[in-house]
């Protein structure tokens, strides 16, 4: 079994990427280590902040590390809120409160139905001992809701309507989520990487 270290300290997330992988990984992350400080997130894209994520955790274990930078692109915003999808209704703030802000500067826009295009888009990043060996991504197309719906995932799933579905992510069963989204499908490619 290959270990992993996901360069996290979001158990949501974590939970996310041990249901992906399955039994063929052993996942942990840095919950346990305090000592491993928080990347800095200085990168304009996906790739450049899950570089720095990986790399920055790998220089202080040995073994492998995987990060990933993720986010929701949302068209009749210009992109927006991008790589500051974390932190886009400001540092600290709730997965409500993104939610509501992306909500509300989407109804400025006037934006209805399909101009409502976003996509989910991951980057991860794969490293050891302060070298990237390799970064894989992933994305996934759709629109965003009225409002949020669901019970489901994190983040902006509740908003989040997957192409080909009528619910949002959060409205979806999690084995249907983690079979389309844009995590499963970067780490998909990871998975045979590492195993080939």
């Amino acid at each position: 079994m290959t270990a992993l270290l996901i360069a996290t300290r979001n158990g949501r997330k974590t939970r996310e990427f041990r249901e992906l992988l399955g039994d063929r990984f052993s996942v942990s992350d840095l919950s346990a280590r305090a000592d491993i400080p928080e990347a800095i997130e200085s990168g304009t894209t996906f790739e450049e902040n899950a570089v720095l994520k990986a790399l920055g955790a790998s220089r202080c274990v040995g073994g492998l590390v995987l990060a990933d930078d993720s986010g929701l692109e949302v068209d009749a915003l210009g992109g927006a809120p991008g790589v500051y999808s974390a932190r886009y209704a400001g540092e600290g703030a709730s997965d409500e409160e993104n939610r509501q802000k992306l909500l509300a500067a989407l109804e400025r826009t006037g934006a209805r139905g399909p101009a409502r295009a976003a996509r989910f888009r991951c980057v991860l990043a794969l490293a050891r001992e302060g070298v990237v060996l390799e970064t894989f991504a992933g994305a996934v197309e759709g629109v965003i809701a009225n409002r949020a719906k669901g019970e489901g995932g994190f983040g902006y799933d509740p908003v989040f309507i997957p192409e080909g579905h009528c619910g949002t992510f959060a409205e979806l069963p999690a084995e249907v989520k983690n079979r389309e989204s844009h995590r499963a499908r970067a780490l998909a490619r990871a998975a045979a990487h590492l195993l080939a």
